[in-house]
């Protein structure tokens, strides 16, 4: 038996005519970039969102380094962030020559801890980045209160959170937000893209701007600037699978429900707030004996995961910015997988997983 993480040709195959249509709609307009598909697909990302606008761009890392660059992040700046987190976060940031500052994470949800903001804080600070990874949204109360308090940009990574909410708001309405449209996320490219949130008509024009060299027309710039355009063809394609992410949000939630039903007992799971929904992008599950848990699943055919196994502040490119204590970050990626959560995962592979990791436990 093979049960494995993601499966992208069963998520494409019920959709595969669809798809090729919309392929062919635009390739008989042959506008292949920032085409009519992309400015559609802003403006329903936009709409399902609520906010005041969306600019499509070429990948998630692009998409949190445009936001930082919109809210002038600069050289010798610094930006607060956990490094329990894909490495692009930091390089988001490290790529305007500005610092990542890694502050730990909550010991149960195993996102930003608020409450370890203020002891990060230097006269360099201009931001926080709050991650809100597998889908669980980060203590928004408390970080735009910190954000006001300290006149501090917020900027949101919400790549993996699409769907997510916050007391009925969505992910990435609250400051700035940040999106990746990679083939393994809940809404999927073929390919690379991302998007950016906007709250207003001079941070939409601007991001405009900025991610097509500034060009205000096709023979006019009005400022220095490189490139990163969300390509029509993947445009088209989402707006396909768009009509769709209600239905495989609610897939995930359903074997969320019934992991959590089926291993409550056993293992120690990211609890949720009433007043937060989640998308799950991931299903994580937590137990001091990790490692060989893990092995047996592998060697039973289910494929598990982890996100992420060497911490941001561990990584070669950041080891030397320390000295981090990061206690619960260091705790957390010693015990934790994920476990497949995907709209394709069939029921009875799920139900065998759960009494297979309750033998293990």
């Amino acid at each position: 038996m093979k049960v494995p993480y993601v499966d992208l040709a069963a998520q494409h195959a019920p959709l595969e005519e669809e798809l090729l249509e919309a392929v062919r709609e635009v390739l008989r307009h042959g506008w292949f970039i920032l085409g009519p598909e992309v400015e559609e697909l802003e403006e329903r990302l936009a709409e399902r969102l609520g906010v005041h606008g969306v600019v499509g761009v070429a990948n998630g890392t692009d998409a949190l380094t445009l936001a930082m660059r919109l809210r002038c992040i600069a050289p010798g700046d610094e930006v607060l962030m956990p490094s329990h987190t894909f490495l692009a976060t930091a390089h988001g940031a490290r790529l305007l020559g500005a610092e990542p500052v890694f502050v730990d994470i909550e010991p149960e949800r195993m996102l930003l801890d608020p409450a370890r903001l203020a002891e990060a804080l230097t006269p360099k600070t201009r931001a926080v980045v709050p991650v809100h990874l597998g889908g669980h949204v980060c203590d928004m109360d408390a970080l735009v209160a910190f954000c006001q308090e300290h006149e501090l940009e917020l900027i949101e990574d919400c790549a993996q959170a699409i769907g997510s909410t916050w007391r009925g708001r969505s992910v990435g309405s609250f400051g700035l937000g940040a999106f990746s449209l990679h083939p393994l996320k809940t809404l999927s490219a073929p390919g690379d893209a991302g998007f950016v949130t906007v709250h207003d008509d001079e941070e939409l024009e601007r991001l405009r701007l900025t991610r097509n060299f500034g060009l205000r027309d096709r023979d006019h710039t009005e400022f220095v600037s490189d490139h990163s355009r969300l390509d029509t063809l993947h445009a088209a394609m989402l707006l396909v699978k768009l009509r769709r992410l209600d239905d495989w949000i609610a897939a995930r939630q359903a074997h969320a429900a019934a992991y959590t039903a089926g291993l409550a007992d056993h293992y120690r799971l990211i609890p949720v707030p009433e007043h937060s929904e989640v998308a799950w992008s991931t299903y994580v599950v937590r137990h001091p004996e990790r490692d060989r848990i893990l092995e047996t699943l592998r060697t039973q055919g289910f494929d598990v995961k982890i996100h992420y196994p060497v911490p941001v502040h561990r990584q070669a490119p950041y080891a030397d910015t320390g000295p981090w204590e990061l206690p619960e970050t260091e705790r957390g990626v010693a015990t934790m997988m994920s476990l497949p959560v995907t709209p394709e995962l069939g029921p009875s592979d799920r139900d065998a997983l759960i009494e297979l990791l309750r033998g293990l436990a």
